[in-house]
This record gives structure tokens, sequence and C-alpha cells, in this order.
């Protein structure tokens, strides 16, 4: 059977506000001035360490900044969040012929939330957030670990995300990857480091089933 393993931001869910509000609120705590949106934007995908840290936070105070974000971020997550279109479709289709995990940067605990709040969760065998692993996309060990998970076969496993570190991941864990066109990677960046790309997750699903 095959197995389906789904990003989430940009590739399932759009929580563009959550995070910018969240950012905003994060360096105002330290009497800092937030980045501009784009800045934010392009960083979107990587582990919030690690943004913090390209964003020109000490790297000692980093942790402060991902503390105070996801102070906020847990208020708001489920309000400033919304599915992208089709992505609701797409993962009743991908259940119907496929398994399925979620694998993201996102906090495992709060991307739980979410699609319980969405009404998703129970399509997903497994979901691998940045606390499940040491070493975040675009390293294999997300996708490696969420295989190993649901003792899948590499062969038949495919990834689905819409930026360059889910492709590199896959890619360096030896599966599918298709990307999918979304407001954080340019597509001509994407299409580089994508197997194939599609226009939106349920095009990425439909592609799969009939290879």
């Amino acid at each position: 059977m095959k197995v389906i393993l789904f990003d989430l931001d940009g590739t399932l869910i759009d929580s563009t506000e959550a995070i910018l509000e969240s950012f905003d609120v994060a360096f105002k705590t330290f009497n800092q001035k937030t980045p501009n949106d784009s800045e934010i934007k392009k960083l979107i995908g990587l582990p919030l360490d690690i943004m913090f840290e390209k964003l020109g936070v000490d790297r000692d105070r980093v942790w402060d900044f991902v503390d105070a974000y996801k102070k906020n971020y847990r208020k708001i997550s489920t309000q400033k969040t919304k599915l992208l279109p089709f992505a609701k479709d797409a993962v009743i289709e991908a259940s119907k012929f496929a398994r399925l995990g979620i694998v993201t940067t996102k906090t495992a605990r709060y991307s739980k939330e979410l699609m319980e709040h969405f009404g998703l969760m129970d399509k997903f065998e497994v979901l691998i957030g940045r606390e499940n692993v040491e070493n975040p996309k675009p390293h294999p060990e997300p996708i490696l670990r969420a295989i190993h998970a649901m003792n899948a076969n590499k062969e038949a496993t495919f990834m689905v995300g819409d930026t360059c570190l889910d492709m590199v991941s896959a890619k360096e864990a030896g599966v599918f990857g298709v990307g999918v066109r979304g407001e954080y990677t340019p597509v001509d960046e994407l299409k580089k480091c994508a197997n194939i790309v599609k226009n939106n997750a349920l095009e990425a699903v439909k592609f799969i089933k009939n290879i």
C-alpha cells in the first residue's frame, strides 16, 4: 500500500497570519523591531530557533524568543489558521488508497491540535514534529522516522510539500518528492528540487494515485 507524508504549512494549512502575529509579539516582548513580513515568510518551514537566528536574534537569546512566540501562537493558532483550498479533499481522497502521515517542523503538539480542530487527525497514522527529531528538514531524519514508525516501504512512500526543505528531505530519505505551489517558495526554485510539481495537494494526491 502507498504511503503519503504531508507537510503542513503551505501544503495543507495556511497559518501565515498566526505565524506573523506571533513573530511580532516575540520581537516586541524584547523591545526589538519586527522584521518585514517578507523576510519572515521566506523562512517559513525552518524550525523556529533557526528562523529567529536568521532574523538577527543572538543565539543565546533565541529560545526566549521561541517561548514568547509559542505562548502567543498557542492562543491564536486555531482561530487564525485555515485549511488551504482542496486540502481537505486531498486528505480524504488520499486516505482511500494510501496510509497517511504528517512530517512538519511545527511543534507536534500544536500540529495535532490544529488537525483535530479541522477534523482530519484521524486520517493520519503518525505525526512527526520538531520535538520528535534531532535534525529537522531538510535532513532526512523526520521522513525516515515516519517511515520507521509506520513500518513502511520507502519505494512506496511519497512526500508532499511546498518547499525545498521538504523535497531535499525526501530525496535524502530515498522517497519521491511531490512539490505543491505555495507562497513561501518560488515555483522555479521548487521545480529544481522536487521530482514533480503540482498546483495543490489534491493534484499531488491524484498524481500519486495514478502512478
